[in-house]
């Protein structure tokens, strides 16, 4: 069950406006954000709260949930792990235009967007993106803080490492397992496993 008390989202650019509007759809009280800066572009009008990372930092102090609108893998997930250990909520966000099966797992500060499709048994680790009208196929296993990119398609008992990005419209083969700090460019169609820390473009990919 969805938390409906008031969210600071954390990060305010880009991502950070779909992960707003889709909040806001659902009726949550979207009050504040929180980055590096305050901004002169606010499109949702919410409350500067500062940066997590200072020391004099007051958000901790308030009575809400936290929301990740970071689209970079690495600080997504840093930026979770502050959350989490200050003892504070971490707001997983599903749009109500998705179709995630009751057989899948979904896991902590996920952010689910419209048209997404998880089939039974997936396995959707902490902070994970899956975007715009991508789909994980049965068994699928995507781990902590990867970012799935909008139109990708994951056929069935496929994994996906650490932090891996999946480029829109990649399609990855059923069964292959992909390590983790991987980027798969857009377009790309993977049909071998891939190794840590490798880029691959193409169809078929190819290592770069």
């Amino acid at each position: 069950m969805l938390d409906k008390k008031a969210i600071a989202i954390i990060g305010y650019s880009g991502h950070a406006f779909v992960v707003a509007e889709i909040l806001i759809e659902q009726g949550f009280t979207l009050d504040f954000y929180i980055d590096k800066k305050e901004l002169t572009h606010n499109p949702y009008g919410l409350k500067y709260l500062g940066c997590e990372t200072d020391h004099d930092f007051q958000g901790w102090k308030l009575d809400v949930s936290y929301t990740l609108g970071i689209g970079n893998n690495l600080l997504r997930e840093k930026t979770a792990q502050i959350v989490i250990d200050k003892n504070k909520a971490l707001q997983k966000v599903i749009s109500n235009y998705s179709s995630i099966s009751k057989m899948a797992q979904i896991g902590n500060g996920v952010f689910v967007s419209r048209g997404v499709l998880v089939n039974a048994l997936a396995q959707i680790e902490d902070y994970v993106i899956l975007n715009t009208g991508c789909i994980i196929e049965h068994e699928c296993i995507i781990n902590c803080a990867a970012h799935i990119g909008p139109g990708a398609v994951l056929a069935g008992n496929v994994s996906i490492g650490r932090r891996t990005f999946i480029g829109a419209n990649a399609v990855i083969k059923q069964g292959i397992k992909i390590g983790e700090d991987v980027v798969i460019g857009a377009g790309s169609v993977i049909i071998n496993d891939v190794p840590n820390n490798s880029k691959m473009v193409g169809n078929p990919a190819r290592m770069i």
